[in-house]
């Protein structure tokens, strides 16, 4: 009797595994491999990890991508990354959740500071008191200097940032680029990187998608913010701008070709020797903003560029001046949609003193102030 219910039984559950085991031999693989964007963002401890709030999946149009991120060829597009400005981590988390960086921090990449300027650098975090002082003066053009309205909106302002502003600038913009937000190598997925080093002041501007955001995409990092004395400086050029448009054309209300502006986002470029821009337009601002053709204005520090505009994609029918260490050039109005490149960069051409201030990598440092 005990003999056949052992039996029994034994038969029932060899039945119940032999079923179960087909049943699970016989169900689908749902699971799906997922592409996120940074492999920093995938545990390593999870074969298939779930996707993640933070971008984890990019779909892509090469037809949005500017030319302005073409670092040789402007005729063939690449999808953007972050090239090998990245250290991609580990970490334990399975995946990311939510959107607020600071909760996610140990999962985001570390970014590979840039120091703009050599080792042995005397640049400090404080700006000194003549920067201050210039700064608040009114009627900064230096007689004598070549000023000129290249065309209606858009004016050279030449050896308008006298070289102790300059300096100033230098140690302000290195201070900015070594902390939380600075410098960083925006590059391409198949090791290609632009030729330049690239931050963001007010809010951050993202070359892959070009919009604003509040935080760099990557990171997690808020922009750092205009210092005061910049929009000062850039208030003074406009007004000092007008002053020249208002010769030149004789006209009560010089607004109407060069409107004012009072900057809220900032893009500082280093561009080494071989650095370049391709021809490009400045259109990812607010669309009240272009509307009302609220002006760029650019300051240029270090070695000088050769900068090609005009009103065609073509950068073979462009006008070229040139950019020297100290120039502020401006084009809003009828001039703000003007296609503009950096077709060179000249070596060993900023004034020397300024090297020895700074000590100052060789390249151009370039900050380009809009109104979002």
């Amino acid at each position: 009797m005990l003999l056949q219910l052992h039996r029994t039984i034994t038969s029932s559950l060899t039945r119940f595994h032999y079923h179960h085991h087909k049943h699970l031999r016989t169900v689908p693989n749902t699971s799906r491999q997922i592409s996120l964007r940074f492999s920093s963002l995938r545990s390593m401890n999870n074969s298939s990890p779930k996707p993640s709030t933070h971008n984890s999946s990019i779909s892509y149009d090469p037809d949005v991508i500017d030319e302005s991120l073409l670092p040789t060829q402007f005729g063939k597009k690449r999808k953007h990354s972050y090239g090998e400005r990245l250290q991609l981590g580990q970490s334990n988390s399975k995946h990311v959740t939510g959107t607020n960086f600071a909760d996610c921090s140990e999962v985001l990449p570390e970014v590979k500071l840039f120091d703009m300027c050599l080792s042995g650098s005397r640049s400090s975090a404080t700006l000194t008191g003549c920067l201050n002082e210039k700064w608040n003066e009114m009627g900064h053009i230096v007689e004598g200097t070549e000023q000129r309205v290249l065309r209606p909106g858009m004016v050279l302002l030449k050896r308008y940032i006298t070289l102790s502003e300059q300096v100033e600038i230098v140690k302000k913009c290195r201070v900015l680029g070594l902390g939380q937000g600075g410098f960083y190598q925006p590059g391409y997925q198949d090791g290609a990187k632009l030729r330049l080093q690239m931050m963001c002041l007010g809010l951050n501007w993202d070359p892959e998608t070009r919009k604003y955001k509040e935080q760099r995409v990557f990171d997690g990092s808020k922009a750092p913010a205009i210092p005061h004395e910049f929009s000062l400086l850039v208030k003074i050029a406009i007004q000092d701008a007008h002053a020249l448009i208002k010769k030149e054309y004789k006209v009560s209300n010089v607004e109407d070709i060069l409107p004012p502006m009072s900057p809220n986002i900032c893009i500082v470029n280093f561009y080494t020797n071989r650095g370049r821009l391709g021809h490009h337009q400045d259109r990812d601002e607010s669309r009240e903003s272009l509307l009302k053709g609220l002006p760029v204005v650019s300051l240029s520090v270090g070695d000088s560029a050769e900068f090609l505009y005009g009103d065609q994609r073509n950068v073979d029918k462009a006008e070229k001046v040139l950019l020297e260490s100290g120039d502020v050039l401006i084009f809003g109005g009828k001039s703000r949609h003007i296609f503009h490149s950096v077709a060179s960069i000249i070596p060993k051409s900023a004034p020397r003193a300024l090297y020895e201030e700074t000590s100052l990598r060789p390249g151009r440092v370039n900050l380009t102030f809009r109104q979002f």
